[in-house]
C-alpha cells in the first residue's frame, strides 16, 4: 500500500523545514542566543498593549468584517497618507492575518496555472512555494553582493510571454538593502512595458535607517492599477505574533484579493485590529519603535566592526549580514550557522538557504539586531572568541 504521505502535494511533501524554524529550534534546544529568526525580545509598545486590553474587554470577539474593521482600514490609509504621501481609499485596503497571508492571497488572486512569476534571489522563502502551489512557475533573477542591485538587462531577459507578475521585496530581506529611486523607476517601467502585476512586499518600509525614506512602487506613475502593496503591523510595531497585515490595491483589484483572503483566514482577531488601528492613528508610536531599533542596530554594527567582522552595507530591516571570508572565516554559511549554534552559542541564518537558482553566494550569514543591547554584546563576544579559536 502506498504511504498516504506520498500522495500529498509534492510542493509541501518534498519541502524541507524552513531555515527560520530550524535555527530557532536549535537555539531553543541548546540555549543559544537567537540572532537568527527576526523578532524583538521586548514587548510591543505599552500604548498598544493598553489598547489591546481595552478592546478585549469592551469590543466584540465575534467575526469582524471579512475585509477588516472599517476603523483599521481607515487607519491604514491615514497612516500611509501621513508617512508616505499616498492617497489611498479604505476600500482598497484588505486586512489579513499577517503579511505572509497577504502574500498568499495576492499570489492566489494573480497567478493562474502556467503563469511565470519573476522572483529575486535571495528572497523570503515563502514566495516560490506559493507560486508553485498556485500552478505558476517561479523564474529567479539573481541579485549579487555586495550591493544587491537590480539589473534591467538581466530582469528583462527573464521575462517571457507567459510572465504574469513580479514580486518585489523592498526593503529586501535578508540583505537589509533598499532600492534606489532609479531602480524603482526602472522596475515600474518594466511592469508597464511588459503588462505585469507587481506584488510589493513592503513590510520593512518603516524599519529604515540613516534617513532613508520609503517610497512605494505603488506610488510611481502608471502603477496604481497594477501594484499590490503589502504591509505588516508586526514589523511596524515589533509585534510579530499578532499577525496583522494588509493588502493595498486599487479598489477593484482589492475586491478580488479579498475573495482569495476570505478562503484562507477569512478574518483576523478583532481585538488585535482595534489595537493596531489605535497604534497607527497615534503619532509617534511607530517612530519610537524604529528609533529603538536604530540604537540596537548601532550596538551590533559597532560591536562586530570592532571585532574585525566584515559587514555588508544595509539601511533597513532588523538584519545585518557578515561576509565570512572577508572576516577570516573559512567556512561556508550553512556550516558556520550549524556549528556556531553549538560551538559559539549563537544562532544565525545562512543566506544561501534563501536562494534558489545557480551560483548562490555561500559565504554570507544574517544576524538579527532588534534584541536587547546586552544580548547583542554577549553574542558579538561569543562569535569573536569562537572565530579566534577557528583561526588558531
Amino acid at each position: 500500500m502506498t504511504d498516504p504521505a506520498q500522495r500529498l502535494s509534492p510542493v509541501y511533501r518534498d519541502m524541507p523545514l524552513t531555515i527560520f524554524e530550524q535555527m530557532s529550534g536549535l537555539a531553543r534546544a541548546t540555549g543559544a542566543i537567537n540572532l537568527g529568526q527576526g523578532f524583538p525580545d521586548d514587548p510591543p509598545p505599552p500604548a498598544l498593549l493598553a489598547a489591546l486590553a481595552q478592546a478585549s474587554a469592551e469590543k466584540s470577539h465575534q467575526y469582524p468584517p471579512m475585509a477588516g474593521l472599517p476603523e483599521l482600514r481607515r487607519a491604514v490609509a491615514g497612516f500611509y497618507a501621513r508617512s508616505q504621501g499616498l492617497d489611498l481609499s479604505p476600500e482598497g485596503v484588505i486586512i489579513t492575518s499577517g503579511a505572509t497571508e497577504a502574500v498568499a492571497s495576492a499570489i492566489l488572486a494573480v497567478v493562474a496555472p502556467g503563469d511565470e512569476v519573476v522572483l529575486f534571489s535571495p528572497a523570503y522563502d515563502a514566495y516560490a512555494p506559493m507560486v508553485r502551489r498556485a500552478g505558476g512557475v517561479p523564474v529567479f533573477v539573481p541579485l549579487r553582493p555586495p550591493h544587491w542591485q537590480y539589473d534591467r538587462t538581466v530582469i528583462e531577459a527573464a521575462i517571457s510571454p507567459r510572465t504574469r507578475a513580479i514580486i518585489v521585496n523592498d526593503p529586501l530581506n535578508p540583505t537589509g538593502t533598499v532600492a534606489s529611486a532609479d531602480e524603482l523607476a526602472m522596475l515600474a517601467q518594466i511592469c508597464i512595458g511588459h503588462d505585469l502585476i507587481a506584488i510589493c512586499d513592503e513590510v520593512w518600509e518603516n524599519v529604515r535607517f540613516d534617513d532613508r525614506a520609503h517610497r512605494s512602487l505603488l506610488a510611481l506613475p502608471g502603477m496604481a492599477g497594477r501594484a499590490i502593496k503589502i504591509g505588516s503591523a508586526g514589523k511596524i510595531f515589533g509585534a510579530t505574533g499578532w499577525k496583522v497585515g494588509w493588502l493595498i490595491a486599487a479598489p477593484a483589484m482589492a475586491a478580488v484579493l479579498g475573495r482569495a483572503h476570505q478562503f484562507l483566514t477569512f478574518t483576523t482577531p478583532p481585538m488585535l485590529q482595534w489595537a493596531v488601528a489605535e497604534g497607527l492613528d497615534t503619532p509617534g508610536i511607530a517612530e519610537a519603535c524604529t528609533a529603538r531599533w536604530a540604537q540596537t542596530r548601532t550596538v551590533l554594527l559597532e560591536g562586530l566592526a570592532s571585532e574585525g567582522f566584515a559587514l555588508l552595507a544595509s539601511a533597513a530591516t532588523w538584519f545585518t549580514c557578515i561576509d565570512l571570508a572577508a572576516s577570516g572565516i573559512a567556512l561556508d554559511d550553512r556550516t558556520f550557522s550549524e556549528r556556531a549554534v553549538y560551538e559559539a552559542g549563537v544562532a544565525s541564518i545562512p543566506l544561501s538557504a534563501l536562494w534558489e537558482g545557480d551560483d548562490s553566494p555561500d559565504g554570507i550569514i544574517r544576524l538579527c539586531h532588534c534584541k536587547p543591547e546586552a544580548m547583542l554584546t554577549d553574542a558579538v563576544t561569543r562569535l569573536a572568541r569562537w572565530r579566534d579559536q577557528l583561526l588558531a
